[in-house]
């Protein structure tokens, strides 16, 4: 009997996950080495980084890969599978989360160290890269889970009341969230006999609609909770400006788009029945949160409280495509979640640097930082420019795809929507900088060096990705299409499409 081995390269889809959790076990065990735990945590984050890196590359060349536990082949065994979507998800989370531990370098004190901030950064990591690389449906349940355990140990690490506050919000809502999805997952396996996504998708196609799409609309409940989308975001501007600022960029960076892309696995690639009878409604809550995001960010004065409003109306924007389908949103709002990713963990960061130079939480108190400190506000302008759309920055990219399948599927309101998001947004971020920077005076502050340097690799990153978006774009077209058409995808794990 010949046995199959799976070749050393494949390993590659897995090892991402391995090293956070692996990582994460020493450093409990390093707790009292408190200058240790930097290095460890730096190493792993950047052998994750060349692991997705490699990942990327592999799937654009040659396709999804996928890779099943135990020897039970799908729709039995646990399967790993990446395709270019969750693959360069996994990659500009590993980028955001490594500029965060540098920015943490120089802005955490030793208690929040000894109280296990590192552990618990990798532990956050571990879940957000196993649901963007999982190919089943309740792993990815169990990867939410992972990270809410994460989120919420990161939010009252310091224990001050308005830390406790933040997380009693938070954790209510997104325990009721993973409730209703893991009852959709029973209902779902009581429906189609398997929770394998590529199984699914030919059981969704064979069984009955109607069933289908009660369960596409409890994952669409579920999965806009932790999404932040309207009238179930208001968990996030009470509870993401409570913990400390490198804390704020990495939930802010990557948590929300967890369920951006479960929505678009499930309802595009999974459920698309249930889609199209559900379009309607989603259309009104991406429209309404797209543009009460920025609407609320203009009404906001504190300041981090502002980037979750903006935060919320780029959730809509990715919404759209979701509720639309065009070939050409659809990459649209992949390309969008990738800026997302990098560009809101750098605006946090921003963020955490400017009340670091004020004393400063509310927007009112602080002024004439332009003087005191310009790359601060240069900082700030770029990544605002970039959130808001404006070319050739990273933001405009995505907006200009979205805009091109809106335009080529005549959905006007969509444009509409859009366009006007990107006025909004830009009027509160330049509100903010005049604010912020241009009235009055302000006295000179001294920022410690590491999150400067964070701060300003990640806006590099951004500016750069602007400058030339090649490579995002044609990713993002790939994983449209393999959305669309998941033939590729069933492949992967060895059944036919």
């Amino acid at each position: 009997m010949i046995e199959h081995v799976t070749p050393p390269a494949d390993w590659v889809i897995i090892l991402p996950v391995v090293l956070c959790l692996m990582g994460a076990a020493l450093l409990l065990m390093l707790r009292g080495a408190l200058r240790v735990q930097l290095w460890v945590t730096l190493a792993v984050i950047l052998a994750v980084l060349v692991c997705d890196a490699l990942l990327f590359n592999r799937v654009m060349q040659s396709g999804p890969l996928g890779m099943t536990m135990g020897k039970w082949l799908p729709p039995f065994g646990i399967s790993f599978t990446a395709d270019v979507l969750g693959a360069s998800f996994a990659l500009a989370g590993a980028v955001a989360t490594l500029c965060v531990v540098l920015y943490l370098q120089g802005d955490t004190p030793e208690a929040a160290v000894r109280d296990g901030v590192y552990p618990l950064v990798l532990l956050l990591l571990a879940g957000v890269t196993g649901a963007f690389l999982t190919g089943d449906l309740f792993n990815l349940y169990v990867w939410f889970e992972v990270m809410l355990i994460a989120s919420f140990g990161l939010i009252v690490l310091a224990g001050h009341p308005l830390q406790l506050d933040a997380a009693v919000k938070y954790g209510i809502l997104n325990f009721l969230a993973t409730t209703l999805f893991l009852m959709g997952l029973g209902l779902l396996y009581g429906l189609l006999g398997t929770l394998n996504m590529a199984d699914a998708v030919g059981a969704a196609a064979r069984a009955d609609a109607a069933p289908l799409t009660a369960i596409g609309a409890l994952f669409a409940l579920a999965f806009g909770m932790k999404a932040a989308v309207f009238p179930v975001n208001a968990w996030l501007p009470a509870s993401y400006h409570a913990p400390p600022p490198a804390i704020s960029a990495l939930m802010g960076g990557l948590l929300t788009k967890v369920g951006i892309y479960a929505l678009l696995r499930t309802l595009v690639m999974l459920l698309p029945v249930a889609r199209e009878h559900l379009a309607p409604v989603l259309l009104a809550l991406a429209i309404a949160t797209a543009i009460l995001g920025p609407l609320s960010a203009i009404a906001e004065t504190g300041l981090r409280r502002a980037i979750g409003f903006m935060l919320i109306g780029g959730v809509g924007l990715m919404l759209l495509s979701v509720a639309g389908v065009a070939p050409e949103a659809i990459a649209g709002s992949i390309a969008y979640g990738v800026h997302a990713i990098l560009t809101l963990t750098g605006l946090y960061l921003v963020a955490g640097l400017i009340e670091r130079a004020t004393g400063q939480g509310d927007t009112r108190q602080m002024r004439g930082l332009y003087a005191a400190n310009s790359s601060l506000s240069i900082l700030f302008f770029v990544l605002v420019l970039a959130v808001s759309g404006v070319p050739p920055f990273l933001g405009f990219w995505p907006k200009l795809l979205l805009l091109q399948g809106f335009v080529g599927a005549t959905d006007w309101l969509a444009v509409f929507t859009v366009l006007l998001n990107a006025l909004l947004t830009l009027i509160a971020g330049s509100r903010l900088w005049s604010h912020i920077f241009w009235r009055g005076t302000a006295e000179k502050a001294a920022l410690s060096p590491s999150p400067m340097m964070a701060t300003w690799t990640l806006a590099i990153v951004v500016v750069v990705l602007g400058l030339a978006p090649a490579i995002l774009v044609e990713a993002a077209t790939i994983a449209a299409r393999d959305l669309l058409d998941p033939a590729r995808y069933i492949a992967s794990v060895g059944l036919s499409p």
